[in-house]
């Protein structure tokens, strides 16, 4: 059977997590891309052999539907990607094979769409507003915005452009400076949720969903939103995690893996955002490890048309945390630990650089300035927190401008 996989550039998540893991399932693969040479550089034909990798512009549905099309039958179609999920969903549907909604990948993805339609369902309301490509953005000053409030790309990811304002003048400037970077994009203004910031970790086959814990999450400083840390949660209390579940029900998600994003302030869950798809920057190599599950197999195996197991046989005793070293301004790095990988106490400790000794870059704001991760397990957490503190305070990570 042939999986095609449509990715952009290449992301662990891929590389390690699901290439590895439809090898284990017998299928063939092939991966379809707009950035054929990154991945033929990268690791994916050393972690998969013979793996087939096909140039095609994977944001346009049309070209995969007529690429697939004209080479092998397909068996499923999956991405890992938030800008193809919509894509990846209508090329299912064409060929008849299971996958996710298309309304709903598309719901998810457009974050001014997800805050009309749970307003319409009656699950959440937010006060937001769009910025059209190209519009002025002078003209939110004839609306009552409430202040603080964010700033985003109505379709980004990653804390790319997300930025707290306190007022007017500067809207209109965070506003102008993020059409100059994206001409073409549409831009969201919304309410500031404050509270604390959590995720919810979802498996579902359109029957059964699983939920997989979740984490909390420390972001820098305002104005930016940089994810520095993530402790793991086995679970979060029932009534927010009933809260997340209805919000998500309403949205229509329910097939495959899904991370979503929300904040707690008084008992009361509010979403930030959902990414139809499974959590990244490695926290999902995190919890496959963590729950000692095959967690990237039950995903694949979802799109392949297979009903997940009615228990997951994930162990519930493990703890986890998760660092990100972060620039804190433009420049070389000349200094940073090697990877490594290191069992302490009971605590399994791994390290992965992000950045390359020698390589020059600008300071972003958003998840582009990690530097590395630093990933930690056990089953108590103040061991793993201890493991984590120790290895930080024992490394060092230089950026000479």
């Amino acid at each position: 059977m042939r999986l095609y996989v449509l990715a952009r550039n290449p992301t662990d998540s891929v590389t390690e997590g699901f290439l590895p893991a439809a090898h284990g399932l017998g299928l063939d693969v092939t991966l379809l891309t707009d950035q054929p040479d990154a991945h033929r550089r990268g690791p994916a034909q050393e972690i998969l052999r013979g793996l087939e990798i096909l140039e095609c512009d994977v944001r346009d549905f049309r070209a995969v539907i007529s690429r697939i099309s004209a080479h092998h039958s397909p068996g499923a179609v999956f991405t890992n990607s938030d800008h193809l999920q919509t894509g990846a969903a209508l090329a299912a549907e064409y060929f008849g094979l299971p996958g996710k909604d298309w309304r709903t990948a598309l719901r998810t993805k457009d974050k001014a769409q997800m805050r009309r339609h749970l307003a319409a369902a009656s699950v959440d309301s937010v006060w937001s507003a769009e910025l059209s490509a190209g519009q002025d953005p002078a003209e939110l000053r004839a609306l009552d915005v409430p202040f603080p409030c964010v700033v985003k790309p109505r379709e980004g990811v990653a804390s790319e452009d997300v930025v707290l304002v306190d007022g007017p003048g500067e809207l209109e400037r965070r506003c102008a400076e993020i059409q100059t970077r994206r001409p073409g994009a549409a831009l969201v203004v919304e309410e500031y949720l404050a509270g604390e910031l959590c995720t919810l970790e979802t498996l579902g086959d359109g029957r059964v969903r699983h939920v997989l814990g979740g984490f909390r999450t420390e972001v820098s400083p305002p104005p930016y939103f940089i994810e520095e840390r993530m402790t793991f949660v086995p679970a979060h209390p029932e009534a927010v995690t009933a809260q997340v579940l209805a919000q998500l029900d309403a949205l229509g998600v329910g097939f495959g893996a899904c991370h979503t994003e929300f904040v707690v302030a008084a008992g009361r869950a509010r979403l930030i955002e959902v990414n139809y798809r499974a959590i990244g920057d490695q926290c999902d190599l995190l919890l496959a490890q963590l729950l000692d599950i095959p967690l990237f197999e039950y995903i694949l195996r979802t799109h392949l048309g297979e009903p997940l197991p009615s228990d997951l046989g994930a162990r519930t005793d493990g703890r986890a945390r998760l660092d990100y070293p972060c620039a804190r301004s433009a420049g070389t790095l000349t200094a940073a630990p090697r990877s490594c990988e290191v069992t302490l106490g009971g605590v399994r400790l791994t390290y992965r650089p992000l950045r390359e000794v020698g390589e020059r870059h600008e300071l972003h704001g958003t998840n582009r300035d990690f530097l590395g991760v630093v990933r930690a397990t056990g089953t108590e957490q103040a061991a793993v927190d201890r493991a984590v503190a120790d290895f930080l305070a024992e490394h060092r990570w230089e950026i000479t401008p």
